[in-house]
């Protein structure tokens, strides 16, 4: 079997797949993953034939970075439909000339899913958030104004697919491209319990597969509990929260690790103190080995790999559907939320921390999450899945 696999710039979207491929790659199939440099290692570690797509972004203003960096839905699908256009010439080759049996695509790839329907290609979706329907989708709380962005950001949108119509993409409206529907064959990286609304996804299209995440064994806490923060790769650049977070834990028996990612330099944040260690990337999964309360912008990621190791979870989303994530996390009993009153003051966000250190149903209810998505079928069951769909069985 060929497999066609699709993804976008993001370690959020790309890590999930990867041992999903090696399992692929296992079995004797041939991947070939449309990808970015940040990501070559990690894909052809796996087993892939890697083709990097960097030379083929639009280049991009100022003014589209700002809105990039503030995650604009309008921003986004803009980009992504200038790089379909781009792609084009060379994935049509590719398929005319590899002759793929089945394309995977991540949810918010764009010339992944276009690249599949241009060619009648039979698809999977690999959707490393949450599947989303009309009931699931009500869980997305959007700001004032991320919808002011997706409201006035129509005419661009629509500017963008007529574009795409010369170059055999059919795409209706925005909507058509970004929504899944009901028979979409999807991959999706948690469980049935987790996934908001799960009895509205039919088992026939629909395969919770659990987190596809590198496992490693939980060490016993003992002595100092130890506080991880991280918001992430994308929407990171908030020294004013880690100066809040350090104060708090500050003159504490708390240790405090935080991963701030690329967004500035640790230095900004001053002097430590003797328990805080700031660094810009860190080994997540062992850390969480060994973390007693993990402070998380609720990534699907970064929550999922959490609820894997059993650690309880602070949640302090930015973003609606990391919101999402959030409110799910919370409902099952595995974290609780940080208002942002009070992750803007040391002593309220002290009483916060110490509290959920503390909190004996807050530890049953990671330990009941842990168990529950370690049940799941994992990267294997992903696999069958996109062999099934393929006509392998």
């Amino acid at each position: 079997m060929r497999v066609l696999w699709f993804c976008i710039p993001a370690f959020g979207h790309t890590n999930p797949t990867i041992e999903v491929v090696r399992e692929l790659v296992r079995r004797g199939h041939e991947v070939r993953y449309y990808s970015f440099e940040d990501f070559r290692e990690k894909i052809e570690g796996a087993g892939a034939e890697f083709v990097p797509c960097d030379a083929y972004l639009p280049p991009i203003d100022e003014k589209a970075e700002r809105r990039l960096r503030k995650v604009s839905t309008t921003e986004m699908s803009v980009q992504s439909f200038r790089t379909v256009a781009n792609l084009d010439p060379l994935v049509s080759a590719d398929v005319a000339s590899w002759r793929p049996d089945v394309v995977v695509t991540d949810s918010a790839c764009f010339w992944g899913k276009l690249t599949a329907a241009k060619h009648g290609l039979p698809w999977v979706c690999s959707t490393t958030t949450f599947a989303f329907n009309q009931q699931s989708s009500k869980y997305m709380s959007h700001s004032a104004a991320e919808m002011a962005d997706i409201l006035f950001g129509l005419p661009r949108l629509n500017r963008g697919i007529r574009k795409l119509r010369p170059l055999g993409y059919e795409v209706k409206s925005a909507l058509d491209i970004v929504s899944n529907k009901p028979d979409d064959n999807t991959i999706v990286y948690t469980s049935r319990l987790f996934q908001p609304c799960s009895e509205t996804f039919d088992e026939e299209h629909y395969r919770f597969v659990g987190p596809s995440v590198r496992d490693v064994t939980p060490k016993e806490k003992s002595g100092r509990p130890l506080v991880y923060a991280s918001l992430g790769t994308v929407i990171n650049d908030r020294p004013d929260f880690y100066r809040t977070l350090i104060d708090a834990v500050r003159d504490t028996s708390v240790d405090l690790l935080i991963s701030c990612g690329r967004a500035f330099d640790p230095a900004q944040l001053g002097k430590m103190p003797a328990n805080v260690r700031v660094e810009q990337y860190v080994d997540q999964m062992e850390v969480l080995s060994r973390t007693s309360l993990f402070v998380t912008h609720c990534g699907m990621n970064s929550a999922s790999e959490g609820m894997w190791m059993g650690v309880p979870e602070l949640l302090f989303p930015l973003t609606g559907e990391q919101r999402a994530v959030a409110r799910r996390v919370a409902e099952v009993g595995a974290g609780v939320p940080l208002e942002e009153a009070v992750a803007r003051e040391a002593a309220a966000l002290r009483k916060t921390v110490l509290a959920a250190l503390a909190d004996e149903r807050l530890r049953e209810g990671a330990a009941h999450m842990r168990e529950d998505l370690r049940s799941c079928a994992g990267p294997v069951g992903a696999a069958d899945f996109i062999e099934q769909v393929a006509g392998l069985s």
